[in-house]
Formats: C-alpha cells, sequence, structure tokens
C-alpha cells in the first residue's frame, strides 16, 4: 500500500509525516510538495519526493501516480485560489486512480458560515462527485494560531479581543496531525467524517488558562472589529493580513466554530491534549527562542 501527503514541508505535513514514519515504513511512504528541495532530509530516510503543484495539474498527473491512500492537507491563500488548487488535486487524484482520500477541512463544512468554509465546501464536494472513498477531517482551530497573542501577553499586554463569548474548539497542531497520519494509515475510515475539536472555550477562559500557566492574571481587553482591527496595526500586522484577522473575530463570535465531538478520542484512542498542556508547550516553546 503507497501513501502520499501532500503539503508535507508545511507546518501540520512535516507533524503528519513524522508521525506516519513512526508506523510506517518509509518505502510506502511518499510526498508531494511544490520545491522538492526543502524534503531532501524526507529523501534522505528513504521517504519517496515528488514534486507537486496545485497550480500545475499536470505535475500532479505524475506525483498521484501508482498512489492508494492520498492526503490532502488545505492549501494557503484566498476562497478563489484555493477551491481551484484543491479543485486540481481532486481531479489528479481520480485521473491516477487513487483508491481513498482524506482531506482537512474545517468544522461544520457543508452548513458553516465561517469566511474560511467556501474553500471546504467545494473541496468535499469535488471528493464525493469523484465517487472515490473518502475521510473528511474537519479540523476546529488550531492553538498554535493563537501564538502571536501568547506573545504578546508575555511581553506584557492584554489578552485582546472582538470575538465577544464566541467558543472555540482549540487543539494542538500535534494532535490534528496524529488523527490524519491515523486516517491515512488504519482501516475502515471509508466514506466518514470527523469533527475534531477540543473542549470548547471562550476567550476568557483561554485567556485564565493561560494566566494559570504563568502564574499571573492575563486581563482581557474587550473590543470591537475596527478597534480590533487599528490595535493589529498598531502591533504591526501587516495590512492584507488584518482584514483576515478581523473575519476570525468575527466568525468565533457568530458561533462558527463551536462544534465539540469526541471524535479525537476515536482516531487516537486517547483525548486531545488539554489546553494547559498544549499552553505550557506553546509557552516553553515560545521561551525557548
Amino acid at each position: 500500500m503507497k501513501m502520499l501527503v501532500t503539503g508535507a514541508t508545511g507546518k501540520l505535513g512535516t507533524k503528519v509525516v513524522e508521525t506516519l514514519l513512526k508506523t510506517v515504513p518509509a518505502n510506502q511512504l511518499s510526498v508531494s510538495v511544490r520545491n522538492p528541495e526543502k524534503a531532501e532530509g524526507l529523501r534522505a530516510r528513504g521517504v519517496e519526493v515528488r514534486q507537486g503543484d496545485f497550480d500545475r495539474p499536470e505535475t500532479l498527473d505524475h506525483a498521484f501516480s501508482g498512489i492508494d491512500r492520498l492526503l490532502i492537507i488545505s492549501a494557503d491563500g484566498d476562497n478563489e485560489t484555493r477551491i481551484r488548487q484543491h479543485t486540481n488535486a481532486v481531479a489528479a487524484a481520480e485521473r491516477a486512480g487513487v483508491k481513498f482520500i482524506a482531506y482537512t477541512s474545517i468544522a461544520n463544512a457543508r452548513e458553516s458560515k465561517n469566511f474560511l468554509a467556501p474553500t471546504h465546501k467545494a473541496t468535499e464536494e469535488a471528493i464525493l462527485k469523484t465517487g472515490i472513498p473518502y475521510s473528511f477531517l474537519r479540523n476546529n482551530w488550531y492553538l498554535e494560531n493563537e501564538i502571536p497573542s501568547i506573545q504578546g501577553v508575555l511581553a506584557g499586554a492584554p489578552w485582546v479581543t472582538s470575538a465577544q463569548t464566541g467558543k472555540v474548539g482549540w487543539a494542538l497542531q500535534q494532535d490534528y496531525a496524529e488523527a490524519a497520519a491515523a486516517v491515512l494509515s488504519g482501516s475502515g475510515h471509508e466514506n466518514s467524517v470527523y469533527e475534531l475539536s477540543g473542549k470548547l472555550l471562550t476567550q476568557e477562559e483561554l485567556a485564565s488558562a493561560l494566566g494559570a500557566v504563568l502564574g499571573k492574571g492575563v486581563p482581557v481587553k474587550h473590543v470591537d472589529d475596527a478597534a480590533y482591527a487599528e490595535m493589529m496595526k498598531g502591533a504591526g500586522v501587516p495590512d492584507f493580513l488584518i482584514p483576515m484577522l478581523v473575519d476570525i473575530q468575527k466568525d468565533i463570535r457568530e458561533g462558527t466554530l463551536e462544534s465539540e465531538s469526541n471524535d479525537f478520542a476515536k482516531l487516537l484512542c486517547r483525548p486531545a491534549a488539554s489546553i494547559q498542556e498544549g499552553l505550557i508547550q506553546i509557552v516553553n516553546s515560545i521561551s525557548s527562542k
């Protein structure tokens, strides 16, 4: 059985591959990357490195050739770009005769009003149309996404949010990676949907958990979207990123990530790491740099 992971040099992809290599022989694993030179370390360990660019479908025909089980990790970019890229990848998988597709989606993808959801809804639909057995890994939110806010708190700033009492199912990227690896390398996951989420928490609750880890109170500053945008600008966030950060806060406020399940336990045979465990890891990682 030959498995392939796309985007294998990205943050999530790297963790998925490292997890797979603990249980899967390197000669059964391939990776598809835009820049193969970035994956030389994997090649040296016996992993087959293939060049695959979602914007160049002809490269995907070779990248997916002979692959039985494929993990498509969602790309970066705006919705229009990502939908085009993902559609290219799904079509190439169908041409190559791939027998199983796992895809990293978003919480409640089919019904979600989250600004990121159109990409995932379109990709899920494209996969369904192929008739290829699938698994949708509907990831909630990476705790690592909050690193800039955590760094701000460590520097003495308050926790700033316009999300009000909206809840998020934060979990460590490592847990999402291990879940994806379990589905790609395991059996019995055909035509499945996994809603992957940690315990639902508000911004206040996350800040409180961070304060417990740091041994100090973390004040929370609630602002509106306009003030949040101004504060992000003042913190040096590039102008092109600010609308996306505001949209994230708005979508949290409106409940688009309030989707909780025990699917992590089903795939990992354990719960996701607690928010305290995750914050300790992140704080230690920041402090060691």
